[in-house]
C-alpha cells in the first residue's frame, strides 16, 4: 500500500471520529451541560489523535507539511459535507459546490 494511500485512509479515519468529537454533541448532547460535552468530546478526540499523528508522521516520508495540510482539508470537507447532510440533516447547499471547487484548486496548486 502507498505512503499518499495510508495517510489518507488513517486520516478519512481520524476526521470521522473529529467531525463526531466536534460537532456531534449539538445533536446528542443538547440537553446536557456544556462541560459534559466537551469531556464526551475529548474521549471520541482521543481516537481522533491515535490515527491523525501516525497518518502524519506515515505522510511526512514523503509529502511536504503544506502538501499534508491540504490532503487534510481536502479530507475534511469529504467527510463533513456528507456528516452535515445525513447526520445534522442540513440541507444542501451549492455553497458546498464553491468550496469544493476552492479545495480542488489548493489541491492542484500544491501538488504540482
Amino acid at each position: 500500500m502507498s505512503i499518499l494511500l495510508k495517510t489518507s485512509a488513517l486520516l478519512i479515519l481520524s476526521n470521522l471520529f473529529m467531525t463526531f468529537a466536534w460537532y456531534a454533541h449539538l445533536r446528542n448532547l443538547a440537553d446536557r451541560s456544556w462541560v459534559a460535552a466537551a469531556l464526551a468530546s475529548w474521549g471520541i478526540a482521543l481516537f481522533e489523535y491515535l490515527l491523525q499523528v501516525p497518518a502524519n508522521r506515515i505522510g511526512y516520508t514523503t509529502l511536504s507539511l503544506p502538501q499534508l495540510k491540504i490532503l487534510q482539508e481536502i479530507i475534511t470537507l469529504s467527510v463533513f459535507v456528507p456528516f452535515a447532510l445525513l447526520y445534522m440533516h442540513q440541507p444542501l447547499k451549492l455553497d458546498y459546490l464553491w468550496a469544493a471547487l476552492c479545495i480542488m484548486a489548493a489541491a492542484y496548486f500544491i501538488f504540482r
